[in-house]
């Protein structure tokens, strides 16, 4: 029966739930736990909450986010060792092919997407051949040439040639563009 009532309990901006509900979120300049939510908000990407906080004791404002922690994915490389995988790892090395192209916004959703792809399978354990198809696809949809660069390294392109058919295959299954 209290349970229920919390869960039907509206918690505003603001406010400060019951002690037995409330996190232990410490202030990382003064390192007390007593604070304040003065903003909140769902990140771009949609799978998580942005929390500006304030301090009651020493006035300063951080950023904390709340995510749903899932069962991990393993990634199997090349080389056969088994590492978590790193939704952050698979964002930098899009962000490193686009280079300033795309917006990080876009990218992180992209980063998301190809994580929710991956969680679809329904497999714990994937391959990084998996994981690089995913991102190359969602490269394509963002950036032709974000897509290039990444691919010449998913694709350990050797020379000039490597390029030509990468791009003759892009050419060949891009919509044409209307003038």
């Amino acid at each position: 029966m209290v349970a229920d009532a919390r869960l039907r309990r509206r918690v505003d901006v603001g406010s400060r739930p019951a002690p037995e509900e409330r996190r232990q979120v410490r202030c990382p300049d003064c390192g007390t736990d007593d604070d304040r939510v003065v903003d909140s908000r769902p990140t771009p990407s949609g799978d998580a909450i942005r929390r500006r906080r304030e301090c009651r004791d020493c006035a300063r404002r951080f950023t904390t986010f709340e995510r749903v922690e899932l069962p991990g994915l393993l990634v199997r490389k090349r080389s056969g060792a088994l590492i978590d995988f790193d939704r952050a790892r698979v964002l930098d090395g899009m962000a490193r092919a686009a280079k300033g192209r795309v917006e990080l916004a876009a990218l992180e959703v992209a980063a998301a997407a190809v994580e929710h792809e991956l969680r679809a399978l329904g497999r714990r354990e994937l391959t990084s051949e998996q994981v690089g198809l995913q991102v190359l696809a969602q490269l394509r949809e963002l950036d032709e040439v974000a897509y290039v660069r990444f691919a010449s390294v998913y694709k350990d392109f050797q020379g000039p040639e490597d390029f030509e058919l990468e791009l003759s295959s892009l050419r060949k299954e891009a919509p044409p563009k209307s003038a």
